[in-house]
């Protein structure tokens, strides 16, 4: 199986709820099917004026209403814990981003997943800050991983792979988060992962 298993870029923002909502299901995809991930968070800030994006508070208010009742009702659907409205958004998440990198870099991808899951809970439903560094901090001691991950995070070597990824994934034309690139080809949104399952079936 390991001959036929497959590599799947994973893009994506750590305030994107959507991420959260599939994060889960997508770790467990990817591990049932022996893919290989590679975990690449995104500055949806520089995408976005490539791609035609707009930030939540720019898009029209019939478009935000329903991203509202969306976000609950994959909530409910899903069974995961959201809270549409949390206290600490929008928040920026570059400082959570670049701990993200430092993790992989240190400690691999599976311990990069463990921390994205912390990451987007932490927004998502514990009510905490992730542009706060001692929050970030925080969360990479519950992780169970080195606390200078977060000085790490500050390095050049981090800064340039979180440009390189935001880069790839202009180039790549990826528009929004999450985004799962296999062969070349891009599933956009937590609702695209039964065929991002197929594609990765060997």
């Amino acid at each position: 199986m390991s001959t036929q298993a497959k590599t799947v870029d994973y893009y994506f923002a750590p305030q994107s709820p959507w991420t959260y909502l599939g994060h889960s299901r997508f770790a467990e995809i990817a591990a049932a099917t022996g893919a290989t991930v590679r975990v690449r968070p995104i500055d949806l800030g520089s995408v976005f004026p490539v791609s035609g994006g707009l930030p939540l508070g720019k898009r029209a208010p019939q478009r935000q209403a329903y991203r509202l009742v969306d976000l609950a009702r994959c909530s409910r659907h899903l069974g995961l814990p959201l809270n549409p409205k949390p206290k600490f958004f929008p928040v920026a998440g570059d400082d959570a981003a670049r701990v993200i990198i430092a993790v992989d870099l240190h400690d691999g991808t599976e311990a990069a997943m463990r921390m994205c899951a912390a990451v987007f809970a932490a927004v998502w439903v514990q009510e905490r800050n992730i542009g706060d560094p001692n929050v970030l901090e925080a969360l990479v001691a519950e992780c169970g991983l080195p606390a200078k991950r977060g000085e790490q995070s500050q390095s050049q070597a981090v800064q340039e792979r979180y440009e390189a990824n935001t880069q790839e994934a202009i180039d790549i034309q990826v528009f929004g988060a999450p985004s799962y690139v296999i062969d070349g080809e891009i599933f956009w949104g937590q609702d695209r992962l039964d065929f991002v399952e197929r594609a990765l079936r060997p």
